[in-house]
């Protein structure tokens, strides 16, 4: 198939972590765990699937690894809403240290030297 006007084609799909490319039961089977698992992730609110035209979640490959963190934390023994409570900041630390970093480069490509880092805990 043609690329589309924005130069993205559909093979561009499986490189996407956002696509919805997974079925419930798919995801469960590559979990590990059950679809029920899955269901109580998104009456949490941790991992809302998109549906698809008739209905039925359909999970990305982000969805996938943040549904195995839960998981796993789960697995440790971990209250269903503390494991959701981790991984949301685990996600947000990791989205505001790479913003941090993109912010540093930019400042050492206009000649600016970064600000130190910040080193306590």
């Amino acid at each position: 198939m043609p690329a589309t006007p924005n130069g993205s084609g559909p093979g561009d799909r499986f490189d996407d972590e956002d696509y919805p490319a997974y079925s419930m039961g798919r995801a469960a089977e590559l979990l590990g765990v059950t679809q029920a698992f899955l269901r109580s992730l998104d009456a949490a609110k941790l991992v809302t699937p998109l549906r698809s035209e008739g209905g039925h979640r359909r999970y990305s490959r982000y969805q996938l690894r943040i549904a195995a963190r839960a998981r796993e934390l789960i697995d440790q023994g971990t209250p269903i809403e503390a494991a959701c409570r981790i991984i949301i900041l685990e996600d947000q630390l990791s989205e505001a240290q790479r913003i941090n970093a993109e912010l540093r480069r930019a400042q050492q490509h206009s000649g600016r030297a970064a600000p130190p880092a910040d080193t306590t805990d």
